[in-house]
């Protein structure tokens, strides 16, 4: 069975249930991940607060610790179009408000991050993983002030990409979520540009970042948190 919830209150009401998770933040953490692992680096998820924190994190496992914030100009940060400039091997610790958290929030339960670049790369290894067993969609969203949910519909969008392209027995909300996408493909650009991620985005001078997240199944890469670190799965 595929399912979708959302967030990490989706993630707990999922945890008993599936043999593996699908963590979707296709802006951006979902895309920075993918862009990072398909060069063969390895994405240690680190939750987004405490900057002296995630250095001695980053010291301790020998990483690179990226910008807190997303930042242009040569510097690693959650910014996608930053990462295309890491090699093989590199180790990078990425805080992120909402795809790291949840990335660590798995549990015992194999996580993937997938976004519109790698669906049907990560919908293969999902079912590759789950061996039969049910697949949990978790389309991340964001937060409102005081910490409650905010839906993102781009999120919403990237999870149906990828049950689409699992293509099994689905629940109600994963059902809605593959025909978010099957209705979203003829305007998706547009749609996602619009949306309130993309044009905040957009607005502070990334719109890179969204024009890469836009890009569909251009990337194998199917990347699996393995002992807190993303690498190929």
């Amino acid at each position: 069975m595929i399912r979708c919830e959302w967030a990490r209150e989706g993630i707990e009401a999922l945890r008993p249930q599936v043999s593996v998770f699908v963590i979707v933040d296709v802006l951006s953490f979902s895309t920075a991940v993918d862009i990072a692992v398909g060069r063969g680096a390895l994405i240690h998820p680190f939750p987004l607060g405490d900057h002296e924190a995630a250095k001695a994190e980053a010291d301790k496992v020998g990483a690179i610790a990226a910008a807190p914030k997303r930042a242009a100009g040569g510097q690693f940060s959650l910014s996608p179009a930053s990462l295309r400039d890491l090699s093989p091997g590199d180790r990078l610790l990425l805080p992120s408000p909402n795809g790291s958290r949840l990335s660590l929030a798995g549990g015992d339960t194999p996580v993937l991050a997938g976004c519109l670049r790698n669906a049907r790369a990560v919908a293969a290894k999902a079912r590759e993983l789950a061996e039969g067993g049910d697949i949990g969609l978790i389309p991340a969203g964001e937060r409102w002030p005081g910490d409650t949910l905010r839906p993102a519909i781009e999120d919403l969008i990237g999870a149906g990409a990828i049950i689409d392209a699992l293509a099994g027995e689905m629940t109600a909300e994963a059902r809605v979520a593959r025909d978010a996408w099957r209705s979203a493909q003829s305007e998706l650009d547009a749609l996602i540009r619009d949306c309130l991620s993309g044009r905040e985005l957009i607005e502070r001078g990334f719109e890179i970042d969204v024009d890469l997240a836009l890009e569909r199944n251009v990337s194998a890469a199917a990347p699996l948190l393995r002992g807190g670190v993303y690498v190929a799965g």
